[in-house]
């Protein structure tokens, strides 16, 4: 079905450019309600479906390092390190002349609710965009604090080590696999089509992939999925997704923009 660049434009600016779709948000419980309040102003049906399991860190010697570390720059790999920082360490103040790093701009959305500006990439939202930043160009004798969970890509670190930065890396959280249920399952049977699945992990859609029953993982699979990146849109095609459409960043407007020209070019 074809239609013009204009009319798709016109369509995913309507306030109702998500009516009659179901959109599964596989961002982790307890942080997908204002993707949720989104997708129910563009007029769809939000359902959870996450993908992560997401626990920050309680460990007072890490809250140790945090204090006393000294550090010249504090990158940021996501909106829940952020949010880890903050649960171990409310009352954080960054020295002034310290520099704060964001991955995307969620994440650095999340560290001005906090009075922090961060430099984050112009464009993209991954482990490549922030590398690329020319600030971080130049780390030789520079104390780095990298705050993140385990496991992942694994990107950063190596890099930010070659660029000789005295490197601290601090597990602020822990990722992991979801708790899904009969309720998760029967929601997902119940929902009306198309499902525009909203994705921004790879370790969620390994997660959804393994948990969900085969027959459910075959209908899911049948339907669209809407990612955050190129290599996201690799990786579901080699799960068996062949309607994959590539959104401009892991934004969750952004996202929402991506299921709304699925919808539009479906309908128009």
């Amino acid at each position: 079905m074809s239609a013009t660049k204009p009319a798709i434009d016109h369509a995913i600016s309507q306030g109702n450019a998500l009516a009659g779709a179901s959109v599964l948000i596989t961002r982790p419980a307890g942080t997908a309600r204002a993707l949720a309040a989104q997708v129910r102003a563009r007029g769809g049906v939000p359902l959870l479906l996450p993908g992560l399991s997401v626990r920050s860190e309680r460990d007072p010697a890490l809250a140790q390092r945090m204090r006393d570390g000294r550090f010249d720059d504090w990158i940021f790999s996501s909106p829940a390190a952020v949010r880890a920082c903050f649960e171990l360490l409310p009352n954080l103040r960054l020295p002034r002349a310290a520099r704060a790093f964001a991955v995307g701009t969620g994440t650095r959305r999340a560290l001005a609710r906090h009075a922090i500006e961060a430099i984050a990439p112009p464009k993209g939202a991954d482990s490549e965009a922030l590398l690329a930043l020319p600030e971080l160009a130049r780390l030789r004798g520079r104390h780095v604090a990298l705050l993140c969970a385990p496991g992942g890509r694994n990107l950063i670190a190596p890099a930010l080590r070659a660029r000789k930065a005295r490197l601290e890396v601090l597990h602020v959280y822990q990722r992991r696999a979801p708790r899904l249920d009969r309720r998760h399952f029967k929601a997902l049977e119940a929902a009306a089509a198309p499902w525009l699945t909203v994705l921004s992990s790879a370790e969620a859609l390994d997660h959804l992939c393994a948990l969900l029953p085969a027959a459910l993982a075959a209908r899911w699979r049948a339907q669209p999925l809407i990612v955050a990146s190129e290599r996201l849109a690799a990786l579901a095609r080699g799960h068996g997704f062949a309607d994959v459409t590539i959104a401009r960043s892991a934004v969750g407007s952004d996202l929402l923009d991506g299921a709304a020209r699925w919808l539009a070019r479906h309908r128009l």
